[in-house]
């Protein structure tokens, strides 16, 4: 007889998870080798996925509308994946300690999320083709929103940073440092293929320098990580282009549905044996 009132109860809980998202985590590191504790995935994911560590990747500070300087030519009013990218921002990044207030501008409140990065590869040719090989190396490629032709599998996708014991994560939002086409680091096991700034292989924004408290060009380690297995923090506060607060952009949502769908199924079942043995 408690096997229905249980269902209900878990129905009711799965619920509740559609209208939030935040776990805790304990996360301990070590600056030779990455050992991070993420939260385990909720009970309706089928898995949890485990990316590799990108180990000691010297990582440079870039910021939205930064201008061409030094070796960098590309202004970054735009990116790789939005021509307006400053103004979706909401202005300019300031990158100057001084003009900054919680890990923002204290200009305005920024319309995406001020965590980003950078890195060296863009699965699109154009805004209708992808490339012939973002299919085969991309791990979540089955898994994107956005299936229609030129939609990039990689904007937005969640990335976790190690740096002198801190624990940071940001949105993958633009490419580079210097090229877009080095997959095989990406998301293979070969070093960074640019040998500018000290074979740089990812860019941060100034909320992630601020939060890890580090300087350009440091050394960092890095992997991809699903959003479910990411707990609350300043990252979780700003952006219409942030899962935290936009909830269709929440990749396990689908999955949470479909799971609640299920134990609605089993719940009924089991009303309809109870019924069977009045």
């Amino acid at each position: 007889m408690r096997y229905p009132l249980l269902l209900i109860t878990l129905t009711q809980l799965l619920g509740s998870t559609l209208l939030s998202h935040g776990q805790s985590s304990n996360h301990s590191t070590r600056t030779s080798l990455p050992r991070v504790t993420t939260p385990t995935a909720s009970a309706y994911s089928s898995q949890v996925k485990r990316y590799p560590w990108k180990q000691n990747i010297t990582a440079t500070v870039f910021w939205i509308g930064e201008k061409p300087s030094g070796r960098n030519m590309t202004p970054n009013h735009a990116s790789s994946w939005d021509t307006r990218w400053q103004e979706n921002y909401g202005g300019y990044d300031n990158p100057d300690t001084t003009a900054r207030t919680q890990y923002r501008p204290k200009a305005f409140t920024p319309k995406l999320n001020p965590f980003y990065v950078a890195l060296p590869y863009n699965d699109c040719l154009n805004y209708k083709t992808h490339c012939p090989q973002a299919s085969r190396v991309i791990p979540w490629w089955s898994q994107r929103l956005d299936k229609r032709p030129g939609k990039s599998a990689c904007k937005g996708r969640w990335l976790q940073i190690v740096y002198d014991k801190k624990v940071c994560y940001a949105q993958w939002e633009d490419c580079g440092p210097f090229t877009t086409d080095d997959w095989p680091y990406v998301f293979g096991n070969q070093r960074p293929k640019n040998t500018e700034n000290k074979a740089a292989g990812l860019d941060v924004s100034p909320a992630v320098r601020d939060y890890l408290g580090m300087p350009s060009m440091a050394k960092v380690h890095w992997r991809f990580i699903d959003f479910n297995s990411i707990p609350k923090g300043p990252w979780s506060q700003y952006g219409s282009n942030n899962p935290f607060l936009n909830i269709q952009l929440d990749p396990t949502l689908k999955a949470r549905q479909a799971h609640l769908e299920y134990l609605r199924k089993l719940r009924d079942q089991a009303y309809a044996r109870k019924k069977d043995w009045r």
